[in-house]
């Protein structure tokens, strides 16, 4: 599925021109998306990478997922789009610093957290994981920052509508990708624009290797 030229920077592994693509849809607080982002970053990515045995073959694209039932769920999402605009090449990066500390991030330690406080914290792991400079922290923050509008979001939210959209539909109408494909759980991977339920957060090395051997031809 394409991507808008400035959302370019969640195809997170293999060739950009790859005959096949894998939608990838994570969510930053589910333990079984952490599983899966570190397998991809581990195995796939070596895989698809210059070199490597599917090179050229398939391109990787993160799917933001945020689901409602992790109350900070949203924000976390919104910081990793805020961070593709402050630097773009970090994305990942900042993803896997993400899972990492997912757990700072659950229902209970962000219970009695304001969402200001969350971002600032967000802002914090993006500087201590050195993928923004302190110098960024401040226009990271502007971009979570909620509008003068009592209900209009933040600068990034548009991207993040976009993330959970179908090019093909209306711009900018929330979830229609994810719902046109019957995504409810985290994680869910399509190839080529078809759920492939049989990818598992629990696979190895073996059985990624024999699903591209059946599927990238």
């Amino acid at each position: 599925m394409a991507l808008q030229p400035s959302l370019a920077p969640l195809v997170i592994m293999g060739d950009r021109n790859a005959p096949h693509t894998l939608d990838v849809f994570l969510d930053y607080v589910c333990p079984f998306s952490k599983k899966l982002a570190t397998t991809l970053d581990q195995v796939v990515k070596p895989l698809l990478a210059e070199g490597g045995e599917y090179a050229g073959k398939a391109k990787v694209i993160f799917r933001n997922h945020p689901q409602p039932w992790h109350a900070s769920s949203t924000f976390v999402h919104e910081a990793s789009l805020a961070l593709v605009r402050i630097a773009p090449l970090k994305f990942w990066a900042f993803s896997l610093a993400l899972f990492d500390h997912q757990d700072d991030y659950f229902d209970q330690p962000t219970s009695k957290l304001t969402p200001d406080a969350i971002r600032n914290k967000l802002a914090d792991l993006a500087v201590n994981a050195l993928v923004i400079g302190k110098d960024d922290r401040q226009g990271f923050l502007d971009l979570l920052t909620p509008s003068s509008t009592p209900n209009g979001g933040v600068a990034v939210t548009d991207d993040l509508k976009y993330t959970m959209t179908s090019p093909v539909l209306i711009p900018y109408i929330p979830v229609k990708f994810g719902r046109q494909n019957g995504i409810h759980v985290s994680p869910t991977v399509l190839l080529d624009g078809l759920v492939a339920n049989e990818i598992s957060s629990s696979w190895d090395e073996g059985k990624w290797k024999d699903f591209f051997a059946s599927k990238l031809v």
